[in-house]
Formats: C-alpha cells, sequence, structure tokens
C-alpha cells in the first residue's frame, strides 16, 4: 500500500512514519507549510509549525530513508482555519481550530491530494485508534485525540492511519530513540501553532479591532465594566473579565453568556454554567449513517474534560442531546463528541457543532 506520512516534525508522526515503513508500505514523508510568512512562527516547540519542524521532519526522513517533500498549504491554511478562527470569535463562539485543521486540511485538502497522486492513506501521529472503519479512544487516555478527530466522515477516515494510537507515550519517545530519530525527546506542542505570541486575546484584538460593549451581571442587569470586544472571553471564563471582585455574596463570577450583536458578556455564578441538553449543526457519523433513533452514549464537550452520560439523536438535520447530568463550560463553535463503550474501549460514533445549550432555570436558552 502506498501511504503518505504527515510528519510534523515532531515525535510523534516520526514514529507513525517508522511503523509504516516496518509495516511493509511504500512510504513518502511530507511536512505541510502552513504559514504564509514563514519568519513570523515562533521557534523552539511551543507550536506544531515552527521554523524548526521542517528540518526535523526532514532529517526523520532520511534516517527512515523515505522519500520527503514540503507542501505549501498556506493560502487554504489561513482561509479554512485561521479566518474562521477569527470570525467564529467575532460572533462570539469558541472554536477549535486543531479540530478545524484536521477537517479541512489533513484528511481533506492533503488527503485529496495524496489520492490524486496515487497514495491509498494518509498516516499521521494523531493518538486514535482505526480499524476496519472504526475509530477509537487511543490507549494512552491522557494523549487521546479522537476528540478533534470526531468531526471526520467515514469516507476521510477510510484513507487515514494512526499508527501510534496502540502505543502510550512514554514508549513512543523509547522507540523513537531506539530508531535513532533526533526528534525522541521534543517537547510536546500546546499552543496554537498560527499565534506566534501565545496571546490570543492580542491576536484576535489585531484582527477584528475594537469593538466595545458592556460586562453585565447575569442577576440583576447591573453594568459591571466596559471591554474592547466580545472575541476577548469564552464560556465559563474567570480571569481577566475587567470586574473589580467577586460578587456581592463572595462567589467568584464567570462567562455565562456572550451576545455578539449587543457586544454583552454576561457573568454570574458557576450554577449558571450547568448545562442539561445541547443542540448541535452539521452532524457527522463516523459510520457513514444517522443511527435510525436515540443512542446511549458519552459525550465529550471539548478537547480535555467536559464527559457526561447522555442520549443523542439527529433531528431534522440537527443533532439533539439530553444529558444524564449537567456539564459546563459549553460553548458555541466547540464540538460535542458522542461516543460508545465496548468490550474494546470507546468508539467515536460522532460529532457536532455546537449551537446552543438549555440549563438549569434556562431550558432551551442560546449559548451566546
Amino acid at each position: 500500500m502506498r501511504v503518505l506520512a504527515a510528519m510534523s516534525g515532531g515525535v510523534d508522526s516520526a514514529v507513525a512514519a517508522a511503523r509504516a515503513v516496518e509495516a511493509g508500505h511504500e512510504v513518502v514523508g511530507v511536512h505541510l507549510a502552513l504559514s504564509t510568512a514563514p519568519g513570523t512562527l515562533r521557534t523552539g516547540s511551543r507550536g506544531c509549525c515552527s521554523k524548526e519542524d521542517a528540518g526535523d521532519a526532514r532529517r526523520a526522513a532520511d534516517v527512515l530513508g523515505i522519500p520527503f517533500y514540503v507542501w505549501d498549504f498556506a493560502d487554504q491554511f489561513k482561509e479554512d482555519v485561521i479566518d474562521d478562527f477569527v470570525a467564529a470569535y467575532a460572533a462570539g463562539e469558541t472554536p477549535n481550530p486543531c479540530l478545524r485543521c484536521n477537517e479541512k486540511i489533513k484528511f481533506a485538502a492533503l488527503a485529496d491530494r495524496a489520492m490524486a497522486l496515487g497514495f491509498d492513506a494518509v498516516a499521521t501521529g494523531h493518538y486514535a485508534r482505526l480499524a476496519d472503519g472504526v475509530l477509537r479512544r487511543a490507549v494512552d487516555a491522557d494523549k487521546d485525540q479522537s476528540y478533534v478527530l470526531g468531526v471526520l466522515t467515514a469516507e476521510q477516515l477510510s484513507r487515514a492511519m494512526f499508527p501510534v494510537g496502540d502505543t502510550p507515550k512514554p514508549r513512543i519517545r523509547e522507540e523513537a530513540a531506539a530508531r535513532g530519530l533526533a526528534v525522541a525527546d521534543k517537547p510536546d506542542s500546546h499552543d496554537i501553532c498560527f499565534i506566534p505570541s501565545g496571546d490570543t486575546r492580542a491576536f484576535l484584538g489585531a484582527k477584528i479591532g475594537v469593538r466595545p460593549g458592556k460586562v453585565v451581571d447575569a442577576d440583576t442587569g447591573a453594568e459591571l465594566a466596559d471591554h474592547d470586544g466580545v472575541h476577548g472571553f469564552t464560556i465559563g471564563q474567570r480571569k481577566g473579565l475587567g470586574v473589580a471582585g467577586p460578587a456581592a455574596d463572595g462567589r467568584p463570577r464567570y462567562v455565562t453568556a456572550i451576545e455578539p450583536d449587543t457586544g454583552t458578556v454576561r457573568v454570574g455564578s458557576a450554577e449558571r454554567l450547568q448545562v442539561w441538553t445541547i443542540r448541535a449543526e452539521r452532524p457527522i457519523w463516523t459510520s457513514g449513517s444517522a443511527p435510525a433513533g436515540p443512542v446511549e452514549c458519552t459525550v465529550q464537550v471539548r478537547a480535555h474534560g467536559g464527559l457526561a452520560e447522555a442520549v443523542a439523536e439527529q433531528v431534522d438535520g440537527g443533532l439533539e442531546v439530553r444529558l444524564r447530568e449537567p456539564v459546563t463550560g459549553v460553548a458555541r463553535g466547540q464540538a460535542v463528541v458522542l461516543y460508545r463503550r465496548d468490550s474494546a474501549g470507546d468508539i467515536v460514533l460522532g460529532s457536532g457543532t455546537i449551537a446552543g445549550a438549555g440549563g438549569s432555570g434556562e431550558p432551551d436558552s442560546e449559548l451566546r
């Protein structure tokens, strides 16, 4: 089988490529150039697209003895990931750029080009398991990335490979060292790759500009502070509200609602963050078709945490989720990913983009 190995310059994608070679596949390595101004990328290891990464990927390919290329997807990355990220925040949403990159770039644009060139699959260093079209959580729960892969369609999964998902991260590093890969001890990336400073609020402010509004008490309606734009806030945020001190009862305040049309950011108690129902758009089912009726599942509402038992159903082209227990920090623009457990672990059933929710005292309320 001809396999295109997407090599980010990190240890996971290097070992994924090595395993594809070891499995007997004809492997070609490719690094994605995603910046229209490469000199502005951060140095070091804080993001997945630092200036050193292309060189690290090339050296890993040399060790493996495979051809290596750099493919330019900068313009499409800007349109589908960066511009989408900025527009979503301007609309009061909280997007996940890694999720969008997987959906639009790595398993769409990249995979399409790979298939056109005669490749059979794209291998990446994501921590997830895939067999016979069934996507599962990784063995290493701390590194599991199935949440950001839950947006992939059955067709996209049919041409994907995740060679490292069955192995804990420490063993991946040991394997990389044993193979002579210099990236064995390279630190993991954490930040958003296209924000060199790591300051998301400043990045968004430069793109969106000043759009003044008010921070308002969710209970009394009292105006507590001014702000420069709703893009500086997300649901569940506690710090950086610009409000002097806690509420009158001494409890901390959290962002409970964002209203982009009026520029209003509402803050209130932690109880106001509790959500019992979720409505999502653009449902995607990894099997290729929606279940015939309601399905018992576990849902995850953000990349790290936010798990709850639920019943989900596709209704009128959307996804309705009724939670068995409340979750907090549910924000529009994030994905709700559905899982079902069997004897081999958690299966990813599908996902939807969160459009609204209902909580205690606010049935069917909109997430602003």
